[in-house]
């Protein structure tokens, strides 16, 4: 089978890892992919918001199979845009269509959605340039800390939590009067502060049937003990120790099943997976946030314990027979250490030499924000640079593993926590 993955991160190059393990496949191809998926498949560096472009492709290279990785694509309508050509939509497409992608497309819409279905969820109110001064006056009699979204995609940036009412009344204009996020701020979603601790469940959906894949948890803070400033994601593990069989049957009752139910009775066919940010509070579920694709890091941790066949999964999904399936899980715990850029999520520099990857045997390499120069050296092009990921019997064991495997790869100016699954070190 002929597939085309769409994507240039770690997450791609793990999904790019599952697939060529699959007895099923003839040839994969990557757009654009990275160094890393160019072990597995063939790079084409094809500028995927032009959607022309990625169909004139697909058409010619008689693709079988189209993935999505990224989420721009999907709130954008490629799926939409395959399904209105009678040759594209013969290909089986992974990836929700804009009617779906608005889950994470807009704030405001998944609120409503999770109001509608009953939905665990933070209280919440939505505000525009038009109602402002309710929004100020919202904000001024709001309970600390305040939580404020950016309604549309704005690459990870979007979410401010306000420890002051200074700060969130500053924060607010910034966004509705100033246009901090673009045009991701034209609404701002205002919500109750959860405190709890978080993981990140996905779901494979046919558009009718779904499955529930391995639970994660990541870690967004820089510093060590989640410190600094919030990133893409500086690690990731897999099982999560509070997420018991009891705390997953709440969310697959409350959460998974009305999110499945909800978005049929919205009339929205959605095959892909649902990224579903979850706070458990008291024992109980909530949901932060929808996405309409894979975490990364976390996919980093959740790919490598799924041991049916990748392919199989996928095409169960494009084709509506998920229920089919029998998911195997790899009981062994995932733990993956994020290699960054020293400076990131602000200012850092691109460009050094990677050495040492060849060192690392017990562990898995993807490659995030990578490069190769003229010369075919690997470069860093990016703020995080290597996911590590290991498998082990216990987490601590996977988490020194990992540890291990990112000393020994070198770059100027290295940086990774020490300290992933810190909460649940039993030594």
């Amino acid at each position: 089978m002929k597939i085309a993955l769409i994507g240039s991160g770690g997450r791609e190059h793990a999904f790019a890892h599952a697939i060529s393990k699959s007895k099923l496949l003839t040839h994969l191809y990557i757009l654009p992919g990275n160094p890393g998926t160019a072990q597995l498949g063939t790079n084409l560096a094809i500028d995927t918001s032009n959607f022309n472009a990625v169909a004139e492709f697909c058409l010619k290279e008689k693709i079988q199979l189209l993935v999505v990785g990224p989420e721009e694509p999907l709130v954008n309508g490629l799926r939409d845009f395959f399904e209105a050509d009678e040759q594209l939509r013969k290909i089986a497409f992974v990836g929700p269509g804009k009617n779906g992608a608005i889950m994470e497309g807009s704030k405001d819409w998944s609120k409503l959605f999770m109001h509608k279905y009953a939905i665990p969820t933070a209280a919440y109110q939505t505000f525009t340039a038009e109602n402002l001064q309710a929004g100020l006056s919202y904000i001024q009699s709001h309970e600390l800390p305040i939580v404020l979204k950016a309604d549309g995609l704005a690459a990870g940036k979007g979410v401010l939590i306000c420890q002051t009412h200074e700060e969130a009344l500053q924060e607010f204009e910034a966004m509705l009067m100033n246009n901090k996020f673009g045009t991701a701020g034209s609404k701002v979603v205002i919500e109750q502060f959860l405190a709890g601790i978080e993981c990140s469940v996905f779901v494979l959906s046919d558009g009718n049937s779904y499955q529930i894949l391995p639970v994660a948890k990541d870690y967004k803070r820089i510093g060590e003990a989640d410190t600094g400033l919030n990133t893409g994601g500086m690690g990731a593990l897999s099982p999560v120790p509070f997420a018991d069989h009891t705390f997953m049957q709440k969310v697959e009752e409350r959460i998974v099943i009305p999110t499945i139910e909800g978005l049929k009775k919205e009339g929205i066919v959605y095959k892909g997976f649902i990224f579903i940010g979850l706070i458990k509070v008291n024992n109980e579920p909530y949901v932060i946030e929808y996405n309409c694709r894979m975490g990364d890091p976390e996919t980093e941790v959740v790919l490598p314990r799924i041991q049916t066949d990748m392919i199989d999964l996928l095409l169960a999904t494009a084709n509506g027979n998920l229920h089919t399936i029998n998911l195997h899980i790899n009981p062994m715990h995932a733990a993956t250490v994020m290699l960054v850029a020293k400076g990131y999520p602000e200012a850092y520099e691109k460009g050094t030499v990677i050495t040492g990857t060849d060192l690392v045997q017990q562990s898995t390499i993807y490659h995030a924000g990578t490069k190769l120069n003229e010369q075919g050296q690997l470069l860093s092009n990016g703020g995080r640079i290597i996911a590590v990921t290991s498998l082990a019997p216990s987490l601590q064991e996977a988490i020194a593993l990992s540890n291990t495997a990112a000393n020994q790869i070198q770059f100027s100016n290295k940086y990774f926590r020490t300290d992933i699954g810190y909460e649940f070190n039993t030594n």
